[in-house]
């Protein structure tokens, strides 16, 4: 500007000196020298001029004017200038050289601002500070038709024929490079909405763009009732009944308010949070029952809804673990959203005391047991899922199923079974050990049995061989039996014919003969004379000898007695 003010200073004075020529001696001298001052004063004015009269914008920037003179003023509660007043314009300098008379002098160019890029997955939020004011009640400028979209950008028509609204606008810009005016309008770029796979969008709208808005609907779809939030149609203000599937959107978050939500099965875990107390049993070498109580702490897992459920059973306590697996339907979504927010919400405010409430209310009926609990388990689920459903579904919630985990019985309930169930174990083992040991010693016997094999079969021959000589030697004795008999009827027959005392002898003398015949060393040849008293041994001595024959009468003697 200041160049441009030196340059119109210039002009100003060849023109004065064109109508006042410098006075000198010589008359010639004095109009060659003002014309060529004059000559000189027109071009480096003229020059000046020309080289504040051009533009060149590059490739990546964007031009904008500040009107300093020759112009009107804008007015009160105007910012941008659409038709050349003074003050920033809503006229903006694409890239290239543009040729506009004194607009540099006139006005002060920026082309420091940079096109606004908005990368992918990004959109670019505009805030606008001139237009008509927004009405009593709207917090966002009126949505642009997408067949117009290109013509907001436009100051010029913004300010003008499209009756442009200051503020927040409810038209974002999606991934691109705009060439916008930055006096008019701010940009901030935010992440667009990714509704994932398995998920839905619910849209709370803060605005309205459409003219048919039917009457507020209830939570449950019917209308009329308490609502926090309304369910309307899209396009209304308040929660959509419309969700949006998984994609990519984008949607002016501070307008359009998104909550996605999970519609893939979900299991809500209620865990931990107590002691475990538990009574061990024992069996030393006597065959005695021993007892002893352990204790654990169980903590609560990171991802558990919450902690076990605590029931009261005939004054015990009764640490209940459950599983519940939710889903929630695309069209059940904005009811969640309307009636308390998000899943989580659901989680801790609904189901999460629901399921607390309804087990304890389970647990204190008069005729429960608390063993109960782990006998009639198919018993108390079905009562529960019976009740918790219906609570699932009045906040948008489908409760796909229920199930109990091991529930942690107080020990002293179970020792008594338990102890039972032990000895009659043991006495059943006690009987098949004995069992097994019947039919070991049965195979011992049977090893060993087979190991004396040839000492039974050795035995089991003298056995039959015995039999055998104790059948020869009866025999033989009865023989020798018939024999004495023939040989004492013989006797006694002699006796009767000989006498007594001759017969005596005379078997005396047989015996004595067999004996010298057998055995005929006892045969001597006598050497003395023999002398007898009449006995009737005396010859028989002194032929046979008497240093040994006399003992052999004797002997034979006493034998006959004894007979």
């Amino acid at each position: 500007m200041f160049l441009g003010v030196i340059s119109i200073l210039m002009l100003a004075w060849a023109v004065y000196l064109l109508k006042n020529p410098i006075e000198k001696d010589d008359e010639q001298k004095s109009i060659i020298y003002t014309r060529v001052t004059q000559f000189v004063l027109v071009g480096v004015g003229l020059f000046l001029l020309g080289s504040r009269s051009f533009v060149i914008i590059g490739a990546n920037e964007v031009g904008h004017l500040e009107r300093i003179y020759l112009a009107s003023n804008l007015p009160p509660g105007k910012i941008i200038a659409p038709d050349g007043e003074k003050g920033p314009q809503a006229e903006i300098i694409g890239p290239g050289f543009h040729f506009m008379p004194f607009v540099r002098i006139l006005n002060e160019v920026d082309t420091s601002v940079p096109v606004i890029e908005i990368p992918e997955g990004q959109y670019g939020i505009l805030n606008a500070k001139d237009g008509l004011p927004l009405r009593p009640g709207q917090f966002f400028a009126d949505e642009w038709p997408e067949q117009k979209f290109q013509s907001m950008l436009n100051a010029t028509h913004f300010l003008t024929e499209g009756k442009g609204q200051k503020g927040p606008q409810t038209s974002v810009l999606p991934p691109g490079k705009y060439r916008i005016n930055r006096y008019l309008f701010d940009v901030k770029i935010a992440k667009a909405l990714d509704v994932p796979t398995g998920h839905v969008a619910v849209i709370r709208s803060n605005v309205q763009t459409s003219t048919k808005c039917p009457k507020i609907i209830a939570s449950d779809g019917k209308e009329g009732g308490k609502v926090a939030t309304a369910i309307v149609p899209k396009g209304c203000v308040g929660v959509w009944d419309e969700a949006y599937p998984p994609g990519r959107y984008y949607l002016n978050k501070q307008a359009y308010v998104p909550t996605v939500i999970p519609t893939r099965l979900r299991t809500w875990v209620y865990k931990g949070g107590y002691t475990k107390r538990q009574i061990n049993l024992t069996v030393d070498d006597n065959g005695t029952i021993k007892q002893t109580e352990t204790s654990e702490k169980l903590p609560v897992p990171k991802n558990a809804a919450s902690s076990a459920i605590l029931v009261r059973v005939e004054g015990w306590t009764v640490p209940v673990e459950m599983r519940v697996v939710v889903q929630v339907h695309p069209e059940n979504a904005p009811i969640v959203v309307a009636t308390i927010g998000n899943l989580k919400n659901v989680e801790d405010n609904i189901i999460t005391p629901a399921i607390r409430d309804i087990l304890r209310t389970i647990g204190g009926v008069k005729e429960r047991k608390a063993l109960d609990f782990m006998l009639k388990r198919k018993e108390i689920v079905k009562l529960l899922e019976e009740a918790i459903i219906p609570e699932g579904l009045k906040a948008g919630v489908s409760i796909q199923e229920v199930r109990m985990g091991e529930p942690a019985i107080p020990p002293e309930l179970l020792v008594a079974t338990l102890r039972e169930q032990l000895a009659t174990q043991l006495k059943a083992t006690y009987i098949k050990e004995q069992q097994t040991q019947k039919q070991r010693i049965a195979v011992e016997r049977e090893r060993a049995t087979a190991d004396q094999q040839a000492q039974l079969v050795k035995a089991e021959i003298a056995k039959q061989a015995a039999k055998h000589r104790k059948r020869q030697l009866q025999l033989e004795g009865e023989g020798e039996k018939l024999k004495l008999i023939e040989i004492a009827r013989g006797q006694q027959a002699q006796a009767n014919v000989l006498g007594k005392e001759r017969a005596m002898q005379l078997q005396a003398l047989e015996k004595t003969l067999d004996a010298a015949i057998k055995n005929p060393s006892i045969v001597k040849i006598p050497t003395v004379l023999v002398n007898g008293t009449g006995t009737g041994y005396e010859g028989a001595a002194a032929v046979l000898g008497a240093s040994n024959l006399l003992e052999t009468l004797k002997s034979l003697d006493k034998k006959a007695k004894k007979r």
